[in-house]
């Protein structure tokens, strides 16, 4: 099941972050203030997709309009409980993110990841999905650790790309 952010879904979510041990712990506390914004009314501009199986939260993502663009989303965060891999989950929720997005007359998704050699997995995702690589900065995060950016153009319902 998909459906939006609620309040009981903070604390599974910070779990959810740490186990995946996708991410370091100073970017764990970044994941959490936006989810605390988007508990807040008017989320900030961020926007949740949540993904439960059996009532159990398995992943989620958190995305919003690009500051200062017409059509342009980003996806800031996604992640989906590592014992879950390979059920279809990240695809669901990002499948759910591009629709909403769609439906607001975005044209435009990026998703930024990194460029390190434990990072292939989530860019073989993003690359799955039909996302293209479209710019990499090199040792951005830190040495060896580049900056990849993801793009996908959306369709509009029945359409061609803008």
């Amino acid at each position: 099941m998909l459906r939006g952010l609620e309040a009981r879904d903070r604390a599974p979510l910070e779990r959810l972050l740490v186990d995946t041990r996708a991410f370091r712990p100073d970017e764990i506390p970044v994941a959490l203030e936006l989810i605390d914004l988007g508990l807040t009314p008017g989320g900030g501009g961020y926007r949740f997709v949540v993904a439960e199986l059996e009532r159990v939260v398995a992943g989620y993502a958190c995305f919003g309009a690009t500051p200062c663009t017409l059509g342009t989303f980003d996806v800031y965060w996604i992640a989906v409980d590592k014992t879950l891999h390979g059920r279809g989950i990240g695809k669901a929720v990002l499948g759910a993110v591009e629709e909403a997005v769609r439906a607001d007359g975005g044209r435009m998704i990026l998703i930024e990841t990194g460029g390190k050699p434990s990072y292939a997995a989530q860019r073989g995702f993003y690359a799955s999905t039909g996302y293209v690589e479209v710019a990499r900065v090199p040792d951005f995060y830190e040495e060896g650790d580049d900056r990849v950016i993801y793009r996908k153009l959306l369709r509009p319902a029945g359409g061609d790309p803008r």
